[in-house]
């Protein structure tokens, strides 16, 4: 019995971490290779930019900081690397994008859906931060405070 209240309540650090580690890699992974990899291509080969301004500052920097928030910002966050900063632009550009969708254009849910799960992700990693499989970890926690990885 104690077993199953130590699962369904218990302080697992271990755990706790493989799953920050787990939310980080699949998130950002899905965005960097689903919108990412895509903007920065457009930057990169020099094609023209075809993107929507939803905060008035223009179409061409409108998409580069989508594009730095979905490509640059992905890639923190799977490496782990100042993860609570990246997180926090990925939530801001996401709370854009989400206001944008179903205020503006009044998308239904079903395409809202997804923006509802990065956002809250994102949210999320902000608050909680990487873990202790993180290049964070590594490279900016105290050695007093560090656990054995």
């Amino acid at each position: 019995m104690e077993r199953i209240k130590y699962f369904l309540v218990g302080e697992n650090g271990t755990a706790r971490d493989f799953g920050l580690l787990i939310l980080r890699l699949v998130f950002a992974f899905v965005l960097l290779y689903g919108h990412g990899y895509g903007k920065m291509s457009v930057i990169f080969s020099g094609q023209e930019i075809q993107f929507m301004d939803p905060i008035g500052i223009g179409i061409t920097s409108s998409f580069y900081l989508a594009a730095f928030a979905e490509g640059l910002c992905a890639v923190l966050l799977i490496l782990g690397l100042f993860s609570r900063i990246a997180s926090l632009i990925l939530t801001i550009n996401f709370v854009v994008i989400f206001i944008f969708h179903a205020f503006i254009v009044n998308d239904a849910f079903e395409v809202l859906e997804m923006r509802y799960l990065y956002l809250f992700t994102f949210l999320a990693l902000t608050f909680t931060g990487p873990g202790r499989f993180s290049l964070d970890y590594v490279l900016f926690s105290s050695k007093n405070n560090k656990r054995n990885i």
